[in-house]
C-alpha cells in the first residue's frame, strides 16, 4: 500500500462521490459544507449530474466492485478528480485570459 502526495479528506468512513466532493471543496475553501451553495459558489449540479456520478463508483447489482477509473471536471475553480477508491483530488484552476 502507498500514501498519496498532498493534500488529502479522510474518507474512511462511507459517502457518496457527490458528498465527498461537497466537503473536499468547502474544506479547501476553508468553510463549513453548508455554506457551499449559490449564489457565492456554483452548484455542483451546474456541472456534473450528481446522482450519475454517485451510480458511477457504486458497486455493479450483483455487489460486486467496479473496475477502476476516475472521472474529472471542473468546479468551483478546482479541477475535482474523483478516482475508483473514492479519494477525491483537487487542484486549482490556473487558467490564463489571454
Amino acid at each position: 500500500m502507498t500514501e498519496g502526495d498532498g493534500d488529502s479528506v479522510d474518507t474512511s468512513y462511507q459517502q457518496v462521490p457527490s458528498q465527498k466532493v461537497i466537503k473536499a471543496i468547502a474544506a479547501a475553501e476553508g468553510i463549513p459544507p453548508e455554506q457551499l451553495h449559490p449564489p457565492a459558489y456554483e452548484s455542483l449540479h451546474t456541472v456534473i449530474d450528481p446522482e450519475a456520478l454517485d451510480a458511477l463508483f457504486a458497486p455493479r447489482s450483483d455487489g460486486t466492485p467496479r473496475p477502476g477509473g476516475e472521472v474529472s471536471f471542473p468546479f468551483c475553480n478546482y479541477d475535482v478528480t474523483v478516482e475508483r477508491d473514492g479519494s477525491v483530488v483537487l487542484e486549482e484552476r490556473t487558467e490564463s485570459t489571454e
